[in-house]
């Protein structure tokens, strides 16, 4: 089995090798076993699922939480060749109806729908009259009512272990923590499941958090170093959203606002336009990203403090899912503490959800205000060891500086409990730094003992005190109240002087970034023209198709056609990422760009080698099998050589194929009567075929026709 998973990954999806634990889970699934996967996005986590249902007799049915994701998903694995469908609200009866006719054919291998969809006793129904291969839950841990992310309807979902007992399920997640995966596992029943937990490291992004000091110029300093990229800000109001997005524009970058306020149709436009542009940056809520496939996305911006490690994690993994350098940046300050745990406070659920909410939130302020690494307390937050730091993050690169802060810590204590534990933070530095005004002569605050004590320090070192402070859990903020902040019972020891406290210095706000992982360029300055040059060869053939560029090949393809310059076809099919499908469907195409870009003849250069040994050995009379076996290369090879030179002219087809005269026609009429606007592909084609023809002789008859059709 594991030799046929292979077979499939490297013939379909066109990768050598499966990474981590990928084979492992295939392998339970393939053989009609349960699983669990927790695996980092980026990490390949359809493939788990998706060579499974190759490998099974039936239907794989996906259960997805957002029509963009599926439709993603769909037009993938369309472009990979195999037939993949999905059942959403954007349908039309007629539309619905011809899906459903596919699947009793039996000629769906993979169908896309919603959890609601599935749950319907019509759709169970139905589906139970059919072969199913696997069950595929996908973003599974919106079934947690702790998380971020909760849907209901995820909630009914164990329902398929009692209906389809037989049938194998997998639940699939890039992020849950311990209380997650136990939700995971009761709800969707897989008690019986094996768990598979990949790391959670996603080494390619570079992580920096900053004090948030004048954020909009600081946001544009963050971005001048990735003009021409893709990207996602991430901010916590709509109106911020418009305002940021609105702001971006002028400022000269091309932005587009997402949130869930937005109508409909303005959402899917502005969203279409960040999968199917280059360079494009989405400014949104976190209502924008689950249904976000796009794998060229080189940083996410947060303008605000996300209220969990799970989200942050979560949201910042939707940079670099093509393994390629990437990078996080977040700038907050102790507004978006306070907001936060006001919107806590006045959110509906009971106490103890309201109090783990509180844990998550002083978590995600602990990995903020951090002195050492972020990768190490990031992974250790999901139960993940890292020995060393990584060296990765801005507290590796750029060593944090502390100082003693302990005097100044005492001075913010003291001074919120005199005043009465129940103002808020500026009215506090108001009485530190001794300032007159009304609100402080109404209160009388300026006859404290502590008024005007901390004037060494300026107003912007006293809200890093105090954000620090509440970080460390040694201040609360008062949620009946409105916001103000209390002692808690952990400053006792500072206070009695009896433990000191270093805090850590922000960086000044003219402090240059330190080395990002974009400071090492993904393409060498030599390669941009030809960079470029591949780019809108992509662009050009994604539009054609009515695919975002990615669907086509993602940017670590391109970056691999780069590394290894392939000369003929035969080396393109080595290429990462490009696999048979999609070698027939672009390869030719790519590889001249490819060898103009090197000032080299590709007639010339795809004659070479091995090809051109074979070339000729068919002069000779020799058929594919016998030049295979005197080459000592597989025979689909050899077809794809024999083919190749067809296309260039090299060969005649009745030179390669020795079928009878009557055959070629009736198969060249099948290739030229599928009514499309191009010819079809091979393997589509001999789907549709009654008659059994290799593969190896459809390719050879279509290059033949290519050539006639170009008028060479």
């Amino acid at each position: 089995m594991r030799e046929q998973a292979l077979q499939r990954l490297r013939e379909v999806f066109g990768y050598s090798q499966f990474r981590g634990q990928q084979s492992d889970i295939i392998d339970q699934v393939a053989q009609g076993g349960d699983a669990l996967v927790l695996m980092p996005t980026g990490g390949g986590k359809s493939l788990c699922y998706q060579i499974p249902g190759l490998l099974r007799s039936g239907l794989t049915v996906v259960v997805s939480p957002l029509i963009a994701l599926m439709d993603d998903q769909v037009a993938t694995l369309n472009e990979l060749g195999l037939r993949a469908a999905a059942l959403n609200s954007t349908l039309d009866e007629q539309a619905q109806r011809e899906i459903a006719d596919s699947m009793r054919r039996g000629e769906l291998e993979f169908l896309y729908l919603a959890p609601e969809r599935l749950v319907k006793p019509r759709t169970l129904a139905f589906l139970q009259s059919l072969e199913i291969a696997l069950f595929a839950i996908d973003e599974a841990h919106c079934v947690s009512q702790w998380g971020h992310d909760f849907r209901p309807e995820y909630l009914q979902l164990g329902v398929l272990a009692e209906q389809f007992p037989g049938v194998p399920r997998i639940a699939l997640t890039a992020t849950a923590d311990e209380r997650t995966r136990q939700e995971m596992i009761q709800r969707l029943k897989l008690e019986q499941a094996r768990c598979f937990v990949s790391g959670f490291d996603r080494p390619n992004i570079f992580y920096r958090i900053v004090p948030k000091d004048r954020p909009r110029q600081q946001l544009q300093q963050f971005l001048a170093q990735h003009r021409g990229n893709a990207g996602i800000v991430y901010c916590m109001s709509r109106k911020k959203v418009e305002d940021t997005a609105q702001w971006l524009s002028e400022q000269g970058w091309p932005a587009l606002p997402y949130h869930a306020g937005l109508s409909a149709e303005l959402r899917s436009y502005h969203q279409k336009r960040f999968l199917n542009e280059e360079g494009l940056i989405m400014v949104a809520t976190i209502a924008f990203g689950m249904g976000i496939d796009k794998s060229n996305v080189r940083f996410v911006a947060h303008l605000d403090l996300p209220k969990s490690v799970e989200a942050y994690y979560q949201e910042t993994g939707r940079a670099g899912r093509d393994g390629l350098p990437a990078d996080a940046w977040m700038a907050y300050g102790l507004q978006d503490v306070l907001m936060l745990n006001q919107i806590m406070a006045n959110s509906e659920g009971d106490e103890r959800h309201k109090r783990i909410e509180r844990h998550k939130l002083d978590a995600m302020l602990a990995l903020c205000e951090l002195t050492s690494c972020r990768r190490q307390t990031l992974l250790g937050y999901f139960d993940e060891t890292l020995a060393e730091p990584c060296g990765h993050c801005d507290n590796c690169l750029e060593p944090v500086s502390t100082w003693d802060g302990s005097e100044a810590a005492r001075m913010a204590l003291s001074t919120a409990y005199r005043s009465g534990q129940r103002y808020g933070v500026g009215h506090l530095i108001d009485i530190l730094l001794g300032r007159d005004n009304d609100k402080i002569r109404s209160a009388g605050h300026q006859h404290l003992s502590t008024y005007g004590i901390g004037k060494q320090l300026s107003e912007a070192d006293w809200r890093s005190v105090f954000r620090q402070l509440i970080a460390r859990g040694l201040m609360d903020i008062d949620l009946d109240g409105y916001g103000g902040l209390r002692l808690n019972d952990s400053c006792r020891p500072l206070l009695r002087g009896e433990q000191g406290l270093a805090l850590r210095r922000d960086p000044s706000r003219s402090a240059p970034l330190p080395g990002r992982s974009s400071d090492r360029p993904v393409i060498a300055d030599a390669d941009r023209e030809l960079w470029e040059r591949l780019r809108a060869l992509r662009k050009r053939l994604a539009e054609a198709h009515s695919v975002p560029p990615y669907v086509i090949f993602p940017d670590s393809t391109l970056v691999d056609m780069l590394r290894q310059r392939p000369a003929t076809l035969q080396d393109m099919a080595l290429v990462s990422g490009v696999g048979a499908h999609k070698l027939e469907r672009y390869g030719a195409e790519f590889l001249q760009v490819l060898l103009e870009g090197q000032g080299r003849d590709p007639a010339a250069e795809s004659a070479q080698g091995s090809a051109r040994e074979a070339v000729a050995l068919a002069l000779a009379g020799m058929g594919a099998e016998q030049i295979a076996h005197q080459l000592g290369q597989p025979v689909k090879q050899v077809w794809m050589q024999l083919a190749q030179a067809i296309s260039l002219g090299q060969l005649a087809l009745e030179q390669v194929l020795d079928l009878p005269a009557e055959q070629i026609e009736r198969l060249q009429d099948a290739f030229l009567n599928d009514g499309g606007d191009e010819l079809p592909g091979v393997r589509t084609l001999a789907r549709q075929l009654d008659e059994p023809v290799d593969e190896g002789i459809l390719h050879c008859i279509r290059a033949a026709l290519e050539l006639e059709i170009s008028g060479a």
